[in-house]
Formats: structure tokens, C-alpha cells, sequence
């Protein structure tokens, strides 16, 4: 009867473990390590269930044609922040801390830095007023992140105008 116990709460602390999200500083730490093996630069992307924003900037970085492009130039690492509720569990345990660090804490969603693999920052979503980029959709916005990723990771001229045409919003 003890031991059947014994087998229950160890299965079910297994079975939480199962659920429970990498820490912010693993996740990054894979990130900065795949980026160096492979010569490449981080862009790290703080998101949330609830944000339409995040799910845009993550499906315009999807679409066949701007994927191999990323993934060409960058490791992509996502850290889930500022959820409500019911979706604390999707958090990444450290990860409003680490957007902390990097002075987004007021910035909104979805945040990102580009770094090397140092860990050193090459590049935020922040344009020269202090205001996030978030997911860029005006030609302003668009212009500025283009720029930064021209910056942070020498894309060609074909590449930036590839992403551009696909983050502009259609009016």
C-alpha cells in the first residue's frame, strides 16, 4: 500500500514536470549555444498566447518565403511572458525577468532583441524614439526593422526587400 502510494505522487510530479515550461535562461542559453556552433546570431522574441501581434510577427516569419530567410541568418527563440491566469503554466519561469534585463518590461508584445552568439546585444525592437517596433506593419516601422536586421546580420538586398513586402500591411 506505501509503495503504491510512493508510485502515485512520483507519477504525478512527473507527470507536472511533463507541463511545465524550459526556464527562460535554458531556453536562451540552447539558443546562444546552437547560434554559435552554427555561426549565427539570436533573435530572441518575448510573446504571449493572448498577443494578435505575436502571432503575426510569428506567421510573417513562417510564410515560405520569409523562413529560410530567418533561418538562414538567425536561431529563433521564443519566451512566453505576461499571460493571463489561466495560461500562467505557458510561461517560461525567469522570462519577464530577462525581458526586464533588457529594459522592455513596459515595452508591450510581442519584445525582441537580436544577439550574438555572446549573448551580446546587436539589435532591439525599439526605434529611436524609446518606442517598441513590436510586430512592424506600417512602411515606417518595416523600414526601421529591416534596417536593424540589415545591421545585426548582413541580409542581402533581396532578403530585406523580401521581408519588407511581406511584414507592410495591406490597407
Amino acid at each position: 500500500m506505501k509503495f503504491s502510494k510512493i508510485l502515485m505522487i512520483l507519477g504525478l510530479f512527473l507527470f507536472q514536470l511533463n507541463f511545465a515550461q524550459e526556464k527562460a535562461d535554458v531556453v536562451l542559453s540552447k539558443a546562444l549555444n546552437e547560434a554559435k556552433a552554427k555561426n549565427k546570431n539570436v533573435l530572441l522574441i518575448f510573446h504571449a498566447s493572448w498577443c494578435k501581434w505575436c502571432h503575426v510577427m510569428e506567421k510573417n516569419m513562417n510564410l515560405s518565403e520569409t523562413k529560410p530567410i530567418f533561418d538562414k541568418k538567425f536561431v529563433t527563440a521564443y519566451l512566453d511572458v505576461q499571460e493571463m491566469k489561466e495560461k500562467k503554466n505557458l510561461e517560461n519561469p525567469g522570462g519577464q525577468e530577462l525581458m526586464n534585463k533588457y529594459k522592455g518590461e513596459n515595452a508591450g508584445l510581442p519584445f525582441w532583441l537580436v544577439l550574438n552568439p555572446k549573448g551580446e546585444v546587436l539589435a532591439d525592437s525599439f526605434d529611436s524614439k524609446g518606442d517598441n517596433l513590436g510586430c512592424p506593419s506600417t512602411v515606417d516601422e518595416v523600414n526601421i526593422f529591416t534596417a536593424k536586421l540589415e545591421k545585426s546580420s548582413r541580409m542581402n538586398k533581396k532578403e530585406l526587400e523580401t521581408i519588407q513586402k511581406v511584414f507592410t500591411k495591406k490597407n
